[in-house]
């Protein structure tokens, strides 16, 4: 078993398996609304190219239309059901760009490419198109079947069912902080996400979802928020699941695991 994770920052991952390449949530934007990149540079070209683009929520920093924008046409985007419907630009952007739009629901599965499948199972998030919007569509997670299983979380707080719903998974890519000082309901935090990380018995972990972007004129406040939930991640880890190995990259950097 063998899987290639590399951490663009924020919820962006490229994971390759299987000679298949598939990019969750792409955000390859300097500033999104209050928010500018604070750490790592903007993802290169090539961060765009995959066969199969995974997007968690309809949250403007995981389904961001001008990352969208930039893949290649033919390349299959798997969202949330009901997310064309709830975000009109998104059909635009798919229509143009020429992107094979599936939509999914909890217990879907779809196969890729070259014995590659992607399941998607439940999280526990606000999934609207913030800041207004009905709830039309659920957010999620995904489960990539290749060599190797690899969980990615999307962002969503702990849930009871949440290890037997994803099932076996030898790497869990995990949320552990977000983009403000604080964090509100639906989400993980580095000890919560550790929690996950006990229940769920991966073999490996990466941590995502913090240490990338953050409210301008806030650099001051609880800037631990930012710069600390990775390595807190790992101290929690430690602690609660030692067999676990849990990798931290930095911007860009491509691990191999387990």
């Amino acid at each position: 078993m063998s899987v290639e994770i590399t951490w663009w920052g924020h919820a962006t991952c490229t994971v390759e398996d299987s000679g298949v390449r598939l990019l969750t949530d792409p955000l390859f934007a300097r500033r999104l609304a209050h928010l500018r990149r604070r750490r790592g540079a903007p993802p290169p070209p090539e961060a765009a190219e995959a066969d199969a683009v995974l997007v968690s929520h309809l949250h403007a920093d995981h389904l961001h239309l001008p990352s969208l924008a930039r893949l290649a046409p033919g390349t299959r985007l798997l969202v949330p059901r009901g997310a064309p419907r709830a975000v009109p630009g998104l059909a635009r952007v798919a229509g143009v760009r020429g992107l094979a739009v599936t939509e999914m629901a909890p217990g879907d599965e779809v196969g890729v490419r070259a014995g590659v499948r992607v399941r998607a199972v439940s999280a526990r998030h606000d999934g609207r198109r913030l800041p207004f919007g009905p709830h039309l569509t659920p957010a999620l997670g995904y489960v990539v079947q290749g060599a190797a299983r690899t969980y990615f979380a999307g962002d969503t707080g702990l849930f009871g069912a949440m290890a037997e719903e994803v099932g076996p998974v030898d790497v869990a890519l995990l949320p552990v902080g977000g983009w403000g000082p604080y964090l509100g309901p639906g989400h993980l935090d580095a000890g919560r996400a550790a929690q996950a990380l006990a229940a769920l018995a991966p073999a490996a972990a990466v941590p995502v979802h913090y240490g990338t972007y953050w409210p301008i004129g806030l650099d001051a406040v609880r800037p631990h928020e930012f710069h600390a939930p990775g390595e807190e991640f790992v101290r929690r880890a430690r602690q609660l699941a030692p067999k676990v190995t849990v990798r931290v990259p930095d911007h860009g950097e491509r691990v191999r695991l387990p």
